[in-house]
């Protein structure tokens, strides 16, 4: 099953939760071979993708996104290995109410196509912060 956009009982989840803490949101991207937009256009998925962060940014940034890890996938150590992501980074928001601002913004509905057009399949996880400490557990 591929994931693009969330299921509207996702986003009420999303919204149920808090929205004055910040969070942070771990996108995981696979990318269609070939992007063909609903007027007929086609280029790559990456150039369809690219597109998206370049008009995206600049909404994002001015509700004081910013961007704190960015990777890419080298193999698959625990979980299916069928499964790879062209694109791997994590946004954090100064809270969940800037990326709810973000997704209704008309200027970004209007250009979000270049994403639904570039994506084959994704994952979006919303995490809180938590205090930094020496082990993995805390």
């Amino acid at each position: 099953m591929k994931h693009i956009d969330p299921t509207r009982e996702q986003f009420d989840a999303f919204k149920a939760l808090p929205r004055d803490t910040p969070i942070m949101m771990l996108n995981l991207i696979r990318l269609n071979e070939t992007a063909t937009y609903p007027d007929g256009e086609t280029c790559s998925g990456a150039e369809a993708y690219r597109r998206y962060g370049e008009h995206s940014g600049p909404i994002f940034r001015e509700l004081g996104g910013e961007i704190m890890w960015r990777g890419h996938q080298e193999c698959m150590l625990t979980g299916p290995t069928d499964k790879h992501w062209d694109i791997a980074f994590v946004a954090r928001y100064p809270n969940a109410g800037a990326f709810l601002a973000m997704v209704t913004n008309p200027d970004y509905q209007a250009i979000v196509v270049h994403r639904t057009v570039a994506v084959d399949d994704s994952r979006l996880i919303r995490f809180g912060v938590d205090e930094s400490g020496e082990g993995f557990a805390g």
